[in-house]
This record gives structure tokens, C-alpha cells and sequence, in this order.
């Protein structure tokens, strides 16, 4: 059993893109094999019930953070925990950095059916304990079971697509999964507000679970007859180093999160050192040169940590701003959600159907720029109390930037990962996710308790300046070399 913390994926380069492309090849040749030339999308016969199976996890997945996002408020003022709001987004978050990186070293060594199906059972163990929560204390664990368990089912789900599905249908299948996020995204925050109006919002956690066992049936068989095509490579050693620094990563996101509880100067004090031992953590979790933004996959990476800062650290208030401000009820200020979701699905499959015809690069600088903009139209909202449809409108767009950009990060990363490293590597691009986003929850949180009176102004203004550092940052997803051109379709 090893302790090393060296990180197993090469530096993007023009030296490591012929292995990357190499290992791919084979991984593409062997599924044509198994499943013969008829490949003509990710629901055609060869893949029909496994897409089915992998698309219905990320529906649950996504019902459960659009409903979670919309009853916050309730839960919050229901458990006397206005205090901890932010935390209890931070909380999962930083628990799934602790996931993803237990799900990458144990899907590269044992394959991914064992991390995904213990990440199904400890899902619903945390969602048992949210939903009979008696104070916000209790809530909190929960929330931090159901987030180690839920993210790490997303990495084993990588894996399947880079070793079951031929290069040219994967960026369809990653849009797929953007699309599982529309019927939820339309009808799960006003339904949760409705369901915590109604009844209680612990129906809310309960009645996912009713959700994920039928979809867990129906998955479980396709995964079942391809195992031995997701196996692990033995040989890969378990890094104990690694998780600590994940923990460590975690422990200090958490850090960050809680400084803003503190009196002045210490809360800054807390604050920066977080920030730096997040940074010294997040490291041996990155493929080399990540936090330079080194061309290429490391860059690509980073741009998918910042551009989840953004968009989920802007997420959480909408709903909290309309509620609060605009005197909303809980399903009406969860629908602001619903045209964000459409549009991304809808923007997910646009760029899967043009393919190489936009670049992964193009489509980075694309969405990172509409996010950007539409970022600084709900702050406008927010600073000078514009009608709340601008910012409708505004979100919406954002999903739609979201939605082109996003499939791009995960293919270029596969396609430039060994067969061995593939684990390793989607962890990564969900642990930047997660890490992100809490870091960006954190940040906004200790900038409205700075500014009184202006809290919602604050919060935008903090993921309006992360966006605008994605936007500079964009153009680093093309690698350097002679083998852009195959790398970057």
C-alpha cells in the first residue's frame, strides 16, 4: 500500500498527447468490438440501457441539488440555522473533494462498479439523516454523507463513457447528461417549494430516495454485463497521501467557510490561511501545473474550478434574493431555476451536434464570455432592485453558457488521459467543480458580512470577478504542439 502523493497524469504537452491518443484507441477499438458498428449514438441498441442507467443517476443527482437549493431558506429558519445557510452548502462540497478522490484511486485500482455502487447505499444513508435531521447540526452530517457519496458516483460514470463508448459519441454522451438535468430542472425546484409548502421540506431528502431505487434496478443490470470492460488495473497502488491531502483540502474549504463567524481581524486572518492551505492541498489532487493554468489539461481543469465558482456560488442566492426582496414564494422563486436548466441541456446538445466544428477551446471562450455577461446583468438586479425578469432572463443565459462549455471540459481531459490515469483525471475535473464552488460559497459569504445592507450586492460581485478571470484563463485550453489540431476538435 502506498502513501505517495505523486501525481500519475503527465503534464499536458505535445510529448504526452501520442500516449493519451494511443490509449484511447485502444479503449475505442475494444468497444466496437463488443458491440459491433452499430454505434450511431449513445441511445442506439449497444448502449441503449447503459445510457439509460447512467442518465437516470444524474437526473436523481440533479433533482436533488435544484430541490435542496430552492428549500434551503425553509430548512434554515425551520432548524434555527440561518447562521450556518452557507455552510450547509459548503459542507457537501468539500465532502465530495474526500469522495472524488476515493472514487478515483479505488475505480483506477478496482474498477468502477465497486466505488459506484457503495456510493449509491451511503448516498441514501445521507439523504436518511437530512430528512429526519433535528437540528441543523444533524443536518449538516447529513448533508456532508450524501455529498462524499454523491460525488463520487460521477467518477466511475466518466470511466464507463472513456472505456465503453467509441471517441466520436462521447462528447454526445456528456451532453446527454447535461440533458438529464431538464425535466428536473424544470419541475424540481417548484415542486420541492411545493412539497415543503404542502407537507414538510424533509419530504423533500425522503422522497429522492423513493426516486433512486427504481433507477438503481434499472441500472444496475447494463453496468453489471460490461465490468469486465471497466476494470481496474490492480497494479495502481492505493495513495493514502493522497486522501489526506484531499482532507486536508476539504478541512480547509470548510475553514473558509466558517471564518466569516469571526470578529474582525481573525476572520481575515482564518480567511487567507485557508485560502493558502487550499491552494498547498488541492495540488497533489491536479494534474501537473493546474494552478498556473498550464496550457492544455491542467488549464482545462482550472477553467472548470473557476467557472463552477461563478455559476453554483450565484446559484444559491437567486432564489434567497427573489424570497427575501421580492417577497416570493418558495416554488416561485425555485422556477428562476428552470430556464437556466433548459438552456443548458439545450446549449449540451447544440455543441454535441456540431462537433469538431467548434473547438473545445471556441467553446470555453464562448461560454465563459455569455457567463461573464449575464453574471453582470443579476448583479445590476440586485445592486439597483431591477425587475426580478432581468434576471430571469439573465440566468437563463448563463445555463445556456454553462451548457456549451461544460461537455468540452470533460472530453478534452478523457482524450488526453491514459487508460490508467482516466480515474485520477475525472476525479480532478469534479474535485475543481466542488472545490470551486465552495471556495467561491465562502468568499461570497465573507464579503456580505463585510458590507451591511448590501449583502446580495456583494455575493454578485464576488462570482462576477471569478468570471471574469475564466474569461482571461479561457484561451489555455488549447494545448501547445504539433497535435493541437487532433486534440482541440
Amino acid at each position: 500500500m502506498s502513501d505517495s502523493t505523486t501525481n500519475p497524469a503527465p503534464e499536458t504537452s505535445e510529448h504526452s498527447v501520442v500516449p493519451a491518443a494511443e490509449a484511447f484507441a485502444s479503449a475505442e477499438a475494444s468497444a466496437h468490438a463488443e458491440h459491433g458498428t452499430d454505434a450511431r449514438g449513445p441511445l442506439s441498441k449497444p448502449f441503449r440501457w447503459l445510457s439509460i442507467g447512467m442518465f437516470a443517476i444524474i437526473f436523481i443527482a440533479a433533482f436533488e441539488a435544484m430541490a435542496v437549493t430552492t428549500i434551503m431558506p425553509l430548512v434554515a429558519r425551520d432548524l434555527d440555522g440561518i447562521a450556518l445557510f452557507a455552510l450547509a452548502f459548503a459542507v457537501p462540497l468539500a465532502a465530495g473533494i474526500i469522495g472524488m478522490v476515493l472514487a478515483g484511486n479505488w475505480t483506477d485500482r478496482s474498477g468502477a462498479l465497486p466505488s459506484l455502487v457503495t456510493s449509491a447505499v451511503l448516498f441514501v444513508v445521507g439523504l436518511l439523516i437530512a430528512g429526519t435531521a433535528p437540528n441543523m447540526i444533524v443536518f449538516i452530517i447529513g448533508r456532508f454523507v450524501h455529498g462524499l457519496a454523491g460525488a463520487a458516483v460521477i467518477v466511475p460514470l466518466y470511466v464507463i463513457v472513456a472505456r465503453m463508448y467509441p471517441e466520436r459519441l462521447r462528447a454526445r454522451v456528456f451532453a446527454g447528461f447535461a440533458a438529464a438535468w431538464v425535466i428536473p430542472s424544470i419541475i424540481g425546484p417548484a415542486l420541492a417549494g411545493a412539497v415543503a409548502e404542502t407537507a414538510s421540506w424533509r419530504w423533500v431528502f425522503l422522497g429522492v430516495i423513493v426516486l433512486l431505487l427504481p433507477a438503481a434496478a434499472m441500472m444496475l443490470p447494463p453496468i453489471l454485463r460490461v465490468r469486465d470492460q471497466v476494470q481496474g488495473d490492480p497494479s495502481v497502488p492505493w495513495s493514502l497521501g493522497r486522501v489526506g491531502w484531499a482532507v486536508l483540502t476539504a478541512a480547509s474549504a470548510l475553514a473558509l467557510s466558517l471564518s466569516k463567524e469571526l470578529a474582525d481581524p481573525w476572520r481575515w486572518i482564518v480567511a487567507i490561511a485557508a485560502v493558502v492551505l487550499v491552494a498547498v492541498a488541492a495540488r497533489p489532487l491536479m494534474p501537473a501545473g493546474t494552478l498556473r493554468a498550464a496550457r492544455g489539461m491542467p488549464a482545462t481543469v482550472l477553467l472548470r474550478l473557476i467557472v463552477a465558482g461563478a455559476f453554483f456560488g450565484s446559484e444559491i442566492y437567486l432564489p434567497y434574493l427573489f424570497i427575501e426582496r421580492y417577497d416570493f414564494s418558495p416554488s416561485l422563486a425555485g422556477a428562476v431555476l428552470t430556464g437556466a436548466g433548459v438552456t443548458w441541456a439545450a446549449a449540451s446538445w447544440l455543441q454535441g451536434r456540431l462537433g469538431d466544428r467548434v473547438s473545445n477551446t471556441q467553446a470555453v471562450q464562448i461560454g465563459a464570455g455569455l457567463l461573464a455577461v449575464s453574471l453582470v446583468v443579476v448583479l445590476l438586479v440586485a445592486a439597483f432592485t431591477l425587475p426580478p425578469v432581468i434576471a430571469f432572463v439573465a440566468w437563463t443565459l448563463a445555463g445556456g453558457a454553462m451548457g456549451f462549455m461544460y461537455p468540452r471540459f470533460s472530453v478534452a481531459v478523457l482524450k488526453l488521459s491514459p487508460v490508467s490515469s482516466q480515474g485520477f483525471n475525472s476525479a480532478a475535473l469534479s474535485i475543481g467543480e466542488s472545490l470551486g464552488a465552495a471556495v467561491a460559497l465562502a468568499i461570497t459569504a465573507l464579503a456580505s458580512s463585510a458590507i451591511v445592507g448590501g449583502a446580495f450586492t456583494a455575493d454578485f460581485a464576488v462570482t462576477v470577478a471569478i468570471a471574469v478571470v475564466a474569461v482571461v484563463l479561457a484561451p489555455r485550453v488549447r494545448p501547445r504542439g504539433a497535435d493541437v489540431a487532433s486534440i482541440d476538435a
